[in-house]
């Protein structure tokens, strides 16, 4: 057995990293007014340049720019098609840590008109990556489901879109157009941020969806039919990835629960060769939905926490890795942080060099266990 060449890596990660303190300063600058738009660039230029050279210097395959240009993992790209408004949320989301839960109301987001892309979203950001790193750089982006989930019907106009299959079709036709943009300009990598699924895993949020007027055993099927329509102008040389999240923001989590309630149709009806899985605590539940994974995809094993800066033992997760193998083939295995570093401008609560040492075990690792990255 020994590393792969092509996406997901033996060793790899979410996508999102801590931002530089002067990388915060500078936004919070450009937010008032105090510097351009091109001098935050040249900021976040230099950054990026900084944390791709330390992506590559540990070992890594795939590189990302650490979702440096964006204050949200998915408000910036969700907000850049036209139709769509960024309103204050109604409710506040409870995120539960180590040390007790704290709760934080994030933007929402409105459908409160006809969706359309009146510009390439990632295509400048991919293209400085690209030129940036001698690797694979590797796009990440929200899933669509994400414009649907957290407000339901009653985020979507309804005079815009009387009929919700319109609104699917519609949001599926324009992801596409992200999508076959990416492939143009030479992306081999993209994942998809899908938090909704791993949501539909917890009791009491399936309860809470209900309460919204949806139907969690429906939206599983309703989700991957919309995810398969944004990804179907995927070009023969592109990797699609998916990342599924309950919920980051600083150190915090919102769902718990294993991923048996979604994991046939998340291995078999989704059309995407890999999954990056949480498995870094119990409240991920066991391995045995990798049981439904077929032949030819990969499974990423989220058993590094990004929540914390503790660094796990080497042995610890060798033998995890030993007990996921027992539902899936060791060969259509690898390892990743569990999530990103910072799904958000704030970041977790661990240091740079905690999420330097996190991302040389994840290499060390793969490199024992599979003979390469």
């Amino acid at each position: 057995m020994s590393g792969r060449t092509t996406p997901p890596f033996r060793a790899d990660h979410v996508g999102s990293l801590l931002r530089p303190d002067r990388l915060v300063a500078a936004r919070d600058r450009r937010d008032r007014g105090e510097i351009t738009a091109d001098q935050l660039r040249a900021v976040e230029d230099e950054c990026i340049d900084e944390v791709v050279a330390m992506q590559e210097s540990v070992g890594l395959k795939g590189i990302t720019d650490g979702e440096f240009r964006r204050r949200y993992w998915h408000i910036d790209f969700l907000s850049a098609f036209s139709g769509v408004s960024v309103v204050e949320a109604k409710i506040k989301a409870k995120f539960h840590t180590a040390e007790g839960d704290l709760e934080w109301r994030p933007p929402g987001i409105r459908v409160a008109g006809r969706l359309a892309r009146p510009r390439s979203i990632m295509a400048e950001s991919f293209t400085y990556l690209k030129k940036a790193t001698k690797q694979t750089p590797k796009v990440t982006i929200p899933s669509p489901s994400t414009m649907h989930f957290r407000g339901g019907r009653a985020a979507i106009d309804a005079q815009a879109y009387p009929d919700m299959q319109l609104f699917y079709d519609e949001l599926g036709r324009i992801y596409a157009e992200e999508v076959a943009e990416l492939g143009k300009l030479g992306c081999t990598y993209l994942q998809i941020d899908e938090v909704n699924l791993a949501y539909l895993c917890d009791p009491e949020l399936r309860e809470q969806v209900k309460g919204i007027g949806e139907d969690p055993a429906k939206l599983p099927s309703t989700y991957a039919k919309l995810i398969n329509a944004s990804v179907a102008t995927k070009p023969e040389g592109m990797t699609l990835c998916m990342h599924l999240c309950r919920g980051n923001f600083q150190s915090g989590w919102v769902a718990e629960g294993g991923y048996d309630p979604v994991a046939e149709i998340l291995f078999n009806e989704i059309n995407v060769t890999g999954y990056f899985l949480e498995y870094d605590s119990e409240r991920s539940g066991t391995f045995a939905p990798l049981r439904f994974v077929p032949k030819g995809k990969v499974v990423v094993l989220g058993l590094v926490t990004s929540k914390s800066g503790k660094l796990e033992s080497e042995d610890e997760l060798k033998r995890r890795i030993d007990e996921a193998a027992k539902y899936c083939p060791l060969e259509q295995l690898a390892i990743s942080a569990q999530c990103g570093f910072s799904s958000t401008i704030e970041g977790n609560k661990l240091t740079v060099d905690d999420q330097r040492r996190k991302l040389e075990l994840c290499v060390k690792v793969a490199t024992s266990v599979w003979g390469g990255v």
